[in-house]
């Protein structure tokens, strides 16, 4: 059983300084949800004026959720799409148009439909819930959203939900792709801890071991699991789907997204905008950062075990050369989040000096290539870039030059400082 109020308690007082919070009210993971839906929302209070926002692949997994809501009295508007597989301002401005005369927002799915609900919802003052059908990803409790528009992705700072429901049934169901893509942006949080930790270390960043343990906690109860993503078993779902929602609690915790991603977040956004400025379907967004998490696990042990020493010099970044690997679309959001740019905030000395302590957090916090191919097999996850149409050159300039769409320090924006190639690293 999820308890937010045990690991709220659990943090009073952080040692890091800060007061710990969350929007977050109530989470329920059981059988039979689906049908209990209304029921449960009503009791907690939210408005009974409701747009209910999904597409028809969850609305098939969840059917019973809309009479279940009709039934405890709630007025009910809908808004269904084909097939939700990104989230667009677009489709936020559409959500936000029908937000008038209703008081919340119910989103039935995951993914892209959290995403458009939690930053329409918040932009016009709704409170929001998830009706969660797969356990596709860790974004349910979090209180930020992916949204792409002029073919760039940011995150945009909004607010949790205050009531996240799901059927284990339902989530025992869903398709292996999606469970096998929670899986894999799961095992992104050995590499989010270690950038936040290094930028902690290089510049003094925020950082609170509470928040960076809890969000582990949550990457234990899913490794636990991996020989069982696959099946319908239904206490097994339920454990992953508690270990999904503890990331998303941790970066509402940490007011960041720092707890839950890395550098294989950022590369698997740089492949999925190039992707989009051409048309492209982009693939699941757990499935590409799974592959990107086995990529960058690999590069960062073997810059760790080959780089002994290193002699960093001042960011020599070729600006030009950065503008020419994304579209002209995104160029004015990329030098946006380099004006100024992350490495001003890095001394060349420090990283110097802290480059055998940087060697040590590596080998300690990252599971080495075996044991990460291991357990993304025993989950059914795919590790080939091929596997998400990256195809060899994609794979280069992702790689090369992923870094620049954060302002966040990511060790893999230091490779020019510190004159490595992070090619000379994949394998």
């Amino acid at each position: 059983m999820f308890d937010l109020q045990a690991i709220l308690h659990s943090l009073e007082n952080c040692p890091c300084g800060r007061e710990h919070k969350v929007a977050l009210k109530h989470v329920e993971i059981a059988h039979g949800v689906a049908r209990e839906c209304g029921r449960i929302l009503a009791a907690l209070d939210f408005p009974r004026t409701l747009l209910l926002v999904t597409d028809k692949n969850a609305l098939g997994a969840a059917p019973e959720v809309p009479s279940s809501l009709e039934a405890a009295g709630f007025c009910l508007k809908q808004l269904i799409y084909d097939n939700m597989t990104y989230a667009k301002i677009e489709q936020v401005r559409e959500v936000e148009a029908l937000l008038s005369d209703v008081g919340g927002v119910l989103a039935l799915g995951t993914g892209s439909i959290n995403d458009i609900c939690r930053v329409a919802s918040y932009n016009k003052g709704k409170q929001f819930a998830i009706f969660a059908t797969a356990p596709s990803m860790d974004g349910f409790a979090s209180d930020s959203a992916p949204i792409i528009e002029n073919n760039f992705k940011n995150s945009w700072y909004v607010e949790q939900p205050s009531v996240i429901l799901a059927d284990t049934a339902v989530l025992a169901k869903a398709p292996a792709e999606l469970k096998a893509a929670g899986f894999g942006d799961m095992m992104a949080k050995y590499i989010g801890i270690l950038d936040w930790r290094i930028s902690e270390l290089l510049t003094g960043e925020y950082y609170c071991p509470a928040i960076a343990d809890l969000t582990m906690k949550g990457v234990a109860k899913i490794v636990a699991q991996a020989d069982r993503v696959q099946s319908d078993d239904e206490a097994a779902v339920a454990d992953i789907m508690e270990g999904l929602i503890m990331s998303g609690v941790a970066m509402k915790l940490a007011n960041s997204s720092r707890p839950a991603s890395g550098a294989e977040h950022v590369v698997s956004h740089y492949w999925e905008c190039y992707k989009l400025a051409r048309g492209i379907w982009p693939e699941f967004h757990g499935k590409k950062v799974g592959v990107a998490t086995v990529l960058i696990n690999r590069i960062y042990h073997n810059i760790a075990d080959r780089v002994t020493e290193i002699d960093p010099i001042p960011d020599p970044t070729d600006w030009e050369e950065v503008r020419a690997a994304f579209d002209a679309s995104q160029h004015a959001d990329l030098m946006k989040v380099n004006t100024p740019t992350i490495t001003d905030k890095v001394d060349v000395q420090r990283l110097r000096e802290k480059w055998p302590e940087i060697r040590r957090m590596i080998a300690e916090l990252l599971p080495d290539d075996r044991t990460m191919m291991r357990l993304m097999q025993a989950a059914g996850a795919v590790t080939d870039p091929a596997d998400v149409h990256v195809d060899d050159a994609l794979l280069e300039k992702g790689l090369k030059y992923h870094a620049y769409m954060r302002y966040r320090v990511l060790l893999t924006r230091l490779l020019p400082m510190m004159q490595l190639n992070i090619m000379d690293f994949i394998d």
